[in-house]
């Protein structure tokens, strides 16, 4: 009876101190209604805390020391960050029944409220429900601008229904290697482009042994799960051909094939291995360029910008690059020269800058915004000896990049009609739009449409076609020729859907027979730029498909080879095939 008194009046006791300490928590802090704008002043901020009551918390800055004091600490909160009472993320009884205490730092995390994936429910109803280790708990949506608003190891992604949330993040893992004989290559800037062009990402750099990882943007589901993000690579480093240029394209990588694992999802792949071809010797050891694009103004980032150093005299051989997400670039391989520094992206107009080389590095550049108008471009196509309902692109390549070998350049993100990523569209008239100054290069039928340009240089509307676009002048430039587009001359073998590794010994050229040829003229080009062989009298073909034996030199181990065919009739060329496939490349030489 004793006992039974004694144990009641601990009860008690324990009641009445646990009230206490409630009601010392109530006086910490100001209740607040979320719903009523400026609840806790221009300082403060109503957040729910446990138990799902909301209370005015001090606003504090997530960069500054000890921004909170003691038992405090500076956590997101919506769309600031905030003084939060901090828990404990490796107890699991931190926050009470249908809470969870999440870690935005190793020693501090934050309460949230558990939700439902099956049937997500939050209060307040702006949250989204999120998966959290075993479980999913309420969360602000998140800025994609701020990874700091995520929990540790998470990362703001856009989610199916347009609004963000933090999730784990995707990454590519791959290596970065020499083609001639696979040899890591160390310091290799990689980044990946989304489907328009424009960078998705920042660099990542290959290490001693070659490899990456780099982190790419994953549309998601609301459970997590990768819904959408299609990437091509790229890859630049000192004394080598950077990934793509040239003949060789970069391929698309579906980042949903990606599969989970403890720190998020990752994808290793042979699309995700780079190889880059070396520099002839007399070409290595230049120094290199870099800086940031600084964009102050509009909707558009200074990320994936195409940075050409130019002169009078240096097109088709201009150094190039890429601004990652946040501007930064490096272009390596720089010969010394007095060069004009442009940077070329649909709907941005930036100032050109001088630079010297003089071998050594120049570093630090900042190449700004200008208020020059932005132009179009508008022209119209004309697609003949093609079957009904071809439709077709055309791109906007600045000449300095220009290839008058492979018939083809850097084309800036956004400079094609239509818009990326749309799929071809162009039977008639096209306009580009949001067209920054400089001269380039028009190309129509450039993408694996099917099309080519006619060949034919002795009819109106089949000669490259080279424009001034200058806004300070005139924002509106017209082609007065209509584009001659016909059909391309299909690629049996090799290179039909891409870049294809052959056998040298025995190789073979295979193309679908034209209609009204009297012979084809045959070239194959090395990703240097050099005519490697050629047969100007293939006879013609009766029946069945075109088969030429390779009658060159040897191929060299880990080279890119280009061929090009073209059918010919009155000593005139009438078809070609297309003019980003027919790519092969042989083995390393493996030491």
């Amino acid at each position: 009876m004793k006992r039974h008194w004694m144990t009641m009046a601990w009860l008690v006791f324990l009641f009445i101190f646990a009230t206490g300490c409630d009601e010392k928590a109530k006086k910490k802090y100001t209740s607040c209604d979320p719903a009523e704008l400026g609840a806790c002043g221009d300082a403060g901020a109503c957040v729910a805390i446990e138990g799902g009551s909301h209370v005015c918390l001090d606003i504090c800055d997530p960069a500054a020391a000890d921004a909170c004091g003691e038992d405090l600490t500076c956590l997101p909160a919506k769309d600031t960050f905030v003084c939060y009472p901090a828990c404990d993320p490796t107890d699991a009884a931190a926050c009470g029944e249908g809470w969870t205490c999440v870690a935005y730092a190793t020693d501090a995390g934050k309460c949230q409220q558990e939700c439902d994936m099956e049937a997500p429910a939050c209060d307040p109803p702006e949250a989204v429900c999120v998966p959290y280790g075993d479980t999913a708990v309420c969360s602000a949506p998140c800025d994609p601008v701020n990874q700091d608003a995520c929990p540790a190891g998470l990362t703001c992604e856009l989610r199916t229904d347009d609004l963000y949330a933090c999730y784990q993040p995707v990454w590519f893992d791959g290596r970065v290697s020499d083609a001639s004989d696979d040899e890591a290559i160390e310091g290799a800037r990689v980044l990946a482009a989304d489907a328009t062009g424009a960078a998705a990402t920042s660099v990542a750099l290959s290490g001693v042994d070659g490899r990456y990882s780099l982190q790419v943007p994953v549309k998601r589901n609301a459970d997590g799960t990768l819904a959408e993000g299609v990437f091509t690579l790229r890859a630049a480093a000192q004394d080598y051909q950077q990934f793509p240029a040239g003949i060789r394209p970069s391929l698309p990588v579906d980042a949903t094939d990606a599969v989970p694992a403890a720190d998020g999802y990752h994808l290793a792949t042979a699309l995700t291995n780079i190889t880059l071809i070396p520099l002839p010797v007399e070409q290595q050891g230049l120094a290199s360029v870099s800086g940031r694009v600084v964009v102050t103004t509009g909707e558009v980032t200074g990320g994936g910008v195409l940075l050409v150093l130019e002169t009078a005299a240096n097109a088709g051989e201009a150094p190039f690059g890429f601004s990652d997400r946040e501007g930064w670039f490096t272009l390596f391989n720089v010969p010394d020269e007095t060069y004009v520094l442009r940077g070329y992206k649909a709907d941005l107009q930036l100032n050109p800058l001088d630079v010297v080389m003089a071998s050594a590095p120049v570093v630090d550049l900042e190449v700004t915004q200008s208020d020059t108008p932005l132009s179009s471009v508008s022209g119209s196509v004309q697609i003949v000896n093609a079957p009904g309902g071809s439709l077709t692109t055309v791109v906007l390549v600045p000449e300095s990049t220009f290839s008058d070998t492979f018939v083809k350049g850097e084309v800036p993100a956004g400079l094609r009609a239509p818009k990326p990523p749309a799929a071809p569209s162009i039977a008639g008239e096209f306009t580009i739009t949001g067209v920054p100054d400089g001269r380039y290069v028009v190309l129509a039928a450039f993408e694996n449409d099917g099309l080519v340009r006619d060949p034919d240089p002795n009819i109106a509307g089949t000669q490259i076609v080279h424009i001034v676009v200058d806004g300070a002048t005139a924002t509106e430039v017209t082609l007065t020729d209509s584009f001659k587009v016909t059909e391309a001359l299909e690629i049996i073998y090799p290179g039909a859907l891409g870049p294809e590794l052959v056998d040298p010994v025995g190789l073979e050229f295979t193309w679908v027979d034209d209609s009204s040829e009297d012979g084809y003229h045959i070239v194959v080009y090395n990703a240097y730029g050099d005519l490697v062989w050629e047969d100007d009298a293939v006879p013609s073909v009766s029946s069945g498909d075109v088969v030429v034996p390779y009658a060159g030199p040897e191929l060299v181990p880990g080279m890119y080879y280009q061929f090009r065919a073209w059918s010919m009739r009155n000593d005139g060329a009438i078809s070609t095939t297309e003019d980003l496939l027919g790519v092969f490349y042989t083995e390393p030489l493996v030491q």
